[in-house]
Formats: structure tokens, C-alpha cells, sequence
């Protein structure tokens, strides 16, 4: 499983299997939404991110230490001052097995904040985008769409998973392709799982 902000995907870019460690130090709610801007708007400042978040400047900070030191992001030279440091999201995918902490309790938490937080990000951001005004045009390009009338085998889930995973692959522009004028930055969400049968009641 890989996490919602990692799915972009170009072939070559590099990808990080979290370990325990870098899960515990990426599993809380400030930290994960701090992660997320830096990962959808790019680089900032702690009073940037505190001003978007509503916290204080020197507790982002603590935050964005504990995300560099556990590898999630970098600070920017050669920008900014001493005073007004820059930080940014390091470029790699990473790669969340749950399987790998099934077995270690002292992960648990860790790995039950993560998923949490993650999904609630999902949430907010289709809340977000239902509740924003946008023209006719975008509106109707966009889609909130479920399926539920599929039955399928492990093996056929993991085909049809990789088979959307190319599609969205071919659609992805490389780093440094130029962007269309009438173009914005477009967020795919994709979640597939098994649903437990219940008999009717």
C-alpha cells in the first residue's frame, strides 16, 4: 500500500519503503499536514505553514526538524535567511506495507494514526473540492464515483490496481514538461479494498 500523496509516479523517481522508525516519525496529525502542503504546494516557510495551519511558527518548526530528520523533507539552500528558512518535500515515492508491522506492537499506533490521518486527508480534500465554487467546466471534468457491484480474486484486485495505476502513469507529465495555461494542478484518488459479506438481516 502506498500512501495518498505518493502516487504521482514517474517511472524513475525513487521510491522509500518506510521502516518503523520513519513511520513513527511521520504518524502525526501536524506532521502529516504539514508533509501534505509541502507535497501539494511546494516549498515554504514554518510561518507560511503555521499561518495555513493555525498554529504557531515555533511549533511547526519543532515539527519540520522531526520531518528532516527522519528523511521527509530538506531544507532549501540558498533560499531565504537564517531567520526564514525554506523546506521542502526530498523527491521520492514512499511505500507503506502494512504487512511488514502486522507482527510489531510497538508499531501499532504508529501505523493506526498513519492510516487515520491519511484517509482523513482523502475526506478533506473531496469535502474541499464539493464545497468550493468552480465554473461549469471543471465541475463537470471532475467525478466522485464508486463501484461496489465487483467480485473478485486477490490476484484479480492486484491487476486491476496496477492496470489504473498505467493509466494514471501515461497521463502524468514529466518534471520538467511546461504545463498548459488552462491547466491546474488535478489530485487522482484511488481506493479499492475487499468488503466483508454480511447476510441481510
Amino acid at each position: 500500500m502506498s500512501d495518498e500523496l505518493e502516487r504521482t509516479s514517474q517511472p524513475a523517481k525513487p521510491t522509500r519503503r518506510l521502516d518503523a522508525r520513519s513511520l513513527r516519525g511521520l504518524a502525526h496529525p501536524l506532521r502529516m499536514n504539514i508533509f501534505e502542503l509541502l507535497s501539494l504546494d511546494g516549498p515554504a516557510t514554518a510561518t507560511r505553514l503555521a499561518e495555513r495551519l493555525g498554529e504557531n511558527t515555533g511549533t511547526i518548526s519543532w515539527h519540520l526538524r522531526h520531518l528532516a530528520e527522519h528523511g521527509f523533507i530538506v531544507e532549501e539552500t540558498g533560499r531565504g535567511t537564517k531567520r526564514e528558512r525554506w523546506w521542502r518535500r526530498v523527491d521520492v515515492s514512499n511505500e507503506l506495507n502494512t504487512a511488514d508491522f502486522r507482527d510489531d506492537p510497538d508499531t501499532r499506533g504508529a501505523l493506526s494514526v498513519y492510516l487515520h490521518e491519511l484517509l482523513q486527508q482523502h475526506f478533506n480534500r473531496v469535502v474541499n473540492y464539493i464545497s468550493e465554487d468552480w465554473d461549469d467546466t471543471w465541475r463537470s471534468a471532475g467525478t466522485v464515483s464508486d463501484w461496489s457491484d465487483l467480485r473478485m480474486t486477490p490476484k484479480q484486485l492486484e491487476a486491476l490496481n496496477a492496470e489504473l495505476m498505467a493509466v494514471i502513469a501515461r497521463h502524468t507529465p514529466a518534471p520538467d514538461a511546461e504545463p498548459t495555461p488552462d491547466a491546474l494542478p488535478v489530485v487522482v484518488q484511488l481506493q479499492s479494498f475487499p468488503r466483508k459479506e454480511r447476510g441481510s438481516a
